[in-house]
């Protein structure tokens, strides 16, 4: 249960980061921090439970990109958490996604998916003291 927590965290982080840093990402959160939580909370549950399915079933891709196939699937996924946030009425966009698909809301996906990766990343390296091995 602790690692779903620190997951929403590290994600909420990542996001808010990536609201700052790509433009396409609209976010109009304003003293609602529980919407950021929320998409943080729906960015884990994919991240935890689809994603893994995904990445086997894409993994002959993978393979033939060297690797960089990896990134349009987390920038799919992202693209899924809006649509998600967008349903349950959060105002989470990407590039005007949803409801239009362009190619500015998919380069905004991939963009906002290094960021959150990297944020991840980087609060993974600092959270890795915590655990204590027996």
């Amino acid at each position: 249960m602790s690692d779903l927590i620190v997951k929403v965290i590290v994600n909420a982080v990542g996001v808010f980061v990536a609201i700052q840093l790509v433009p396409q990402i609209k976010f109009a959160f304003g003293e609602d921090w529980w919407k950021l939580v929320v998409v943080a909370v729906i960015l884990a549950l994919v991240n935890s439970y689809l994603k893994p399915i995904l990445k086997i079933l894409s993994f002959p891709i993978t393979l033939m990109t060297m690797g960089l196939f990896a990134f349009v699937l987390n920038a799919v996924l992202l693209l899924l958490v809006a649509f998600v946030s967008d349903v349950m009425g959060l105002g989470f966009t990407i590039g005007g996604f949803p409801p239009n698909f362009t190619s500015d809301s998919f380069v905004g996906a991939l963009l906002g998916s290094i960021v959150i990766s990297v944020v991840a990343t980087l609060l993974g390296m600092v959270n890795s003291g915590r655990r204590i091995a027996f």
